[in-house]
């Protein structure tokens, strides 16, 4: 028999809690801010959102002319269309039918297709290049084997 009452607690302890959560959302429902200015939220110059406006004395006025969008200099690659270069394979798939050449003087990696090279390259390979810009990098062409 102690678990007949047992579940009758249960239950209304369930009962309860429906009671509970239906009068919260009642609550909150009554609860609405004074006026829209206490909905309002600020973002500071340090990405902190508060609910005071900015001091508009405080502004850095910038000059569109000073802001520099690039690339740095050491990440730039001068592509030389005739200049021919020395590596290796670092990585090949063979299934997919592209790779990686590790350029032996700088230790930059370049993307090639099977398409630019032998059809019997493999990893570890030491070849000759060209790199060629397209719409999506510079890519190594023109690979053979160097002698």
């Amino acid at each position: 028999m102690a678990s007949f009452f047992r579940k009758r607690e249960i239950k209304q302890k369930q009962i309860q809690k429906r009671k509970e959560r239906q009068q919260r959302r009642e609550e909150a429902k009554t609860e609405k801010p004074d006026s829209f200015k206490d909905m309002i939220a600020y973002v500071d110059p340090y990405g902190v959102i508060t609910d005071t406006p900015p001091n508009p004395e405080k502004f850095e006025e910038v000059n569109p002319e000073d802001i520099e969008v690039s690339i740095p200099e050491d990440d730039k690659v001068v592509v030389d269309d005739n200049a021919e270069l020395d590596g290796h394979v670092k990585f090949y798939n063979e299934n997919r039918g592209f790779g990686f050449i590790t350029d032996a003087n700088s230790s930059q990696e370049y993307f090639f297709h099977i398409s630019n090279a032998p059809e019997d390259i493999a990893e570890n390979n030491h070849v000759t290049f060209r790199l060629e810009e397209n719409h999506r990098g510079v890519n190594a062409v023109e690979i053979k084997y160097a002698s």
